[in-house]
C-alpha cells in the first residue's frame, strides 16, 4: 500500500468522510441534541484525558524507539513516504472508530470487557504487517523476525493503552473516543517524526 498513491489518497478520502459523519453526530451530542443512530464514542470528553492518553502513547512510542535502538533493529525500519505517513493520521481516526468503537464488549461486566479488549488488541496487532508480507511483487508469507515480534508487541501494547483511555471512567466519563484519538494521533505522528529523524522517509509520494 504504501507504494501506492492512488490507493492512499482513496482510502484517506473514505477514511475523511467517516472522520466527517463521527464529527456531525459528536457535535449533536455536545449541543445535547444526540443522534439515536450516533457512531461510537460520539461525545465530548475533558481535555485532561486527551492530554493523558497522548501523553501515555508518545511514552510507549519513546520505549519502543529506545528499545529498537539498544536491541540493533531500528536499521531494519521500513521506509515511507510523506503521503504515506499523512495517511496513516486518517488512518488512525478509522482504526479507533472499529477497534475502540465498534469492537468493544457492552453489558457484560469489566471482565469480559477486557477479555474482549485483549483479543481484539491481538488481532489488531496482527494485522500490521511486520510478522508478514504480501504485495503485487511477493506472494503471502511470513517474516518472523526480531523486528517483526517487537513491533507487533509495541503494536499490541499500544492498543491495549488506547482501550485503556476508552474505558477509563474517572477520566472519560462518557466513554468518548477522543482520547482515543488523541492517543493514536500522537502516537503515528510521533514515529513519522522518528523515521523522517532516521531517514526512513524517502520521497513525497
Amino acid at each position: 500500500m504504501n507504494d501506492n498513491p492512488l490507493l492512499l489518497l482513496v482510502c484517506a478520502a473514505a477514511g475523511l468522510y467517516a472522520a466527517w459523519l463521527w464529527w456531525d453526530d459528536f457535535r449533536a451530542a455536545r449541543a445535547g441534541r444526540p443522534h439515536p443512530r450516533a457512531l461510537p464514542g460520539a461525545g465530548p470528553a475533558p481535555a485532561l484525558a486527551c492530554a493523558v492518553a497522548a501523553g501515555g502513547a508518545l511514552a510507549i512510542t519513546a520505549a519502543e524507539t529506545w528499545g529498537e535502538i539498544h536491541l540493533g533493529l531500528n536499521a531494519e525500519q521500513s521506509k515511507i513516504t510523506v503521503l504515506f505517513g499523512g495517511y496513516t493520521l486518517v488512518a488512525a481516526f478509522i482504526e479507533e472508530l472499529v477497534f475502540r468503537g465498534f469492537i468493544v464488549v457492552e453489558g457484560r461486566g469489566t471482565a469480559m470487557r477486557w477479555v474482549g479488549a485483549v483479543g481484539a488488541s491481538v488481532l489488531f496487532a496482527a494485522l500490521h504487517q511486520f510478522l508478514w508480507e504480501w504485495n503485487k511483487d511477493v506472494p503471502f508469507h511470513l517474516t518472523l523476525t526480531a523486528k517483526g515480534w517487537f513491533s507487533t508487541g509495541a503494536v499490541f501494547v499500544s492498543s491495549l493503552w488506547f482501550y485503556a483511555m476508552r474505558f477509563a471512567v474517572r477520566l472519560n466519563p462518557r466513554a468518548s473516543l477522543l482520547p482515543c484519538f488523541a492517543a493514536h494521533l500522537a502516537k503515528n505522528g510521533a514515529v513519522f517524526a522518528i523515521k523522517a529523524a532516521q531517514g526512513f522517509v524517502v520521497g513525497g509520494w
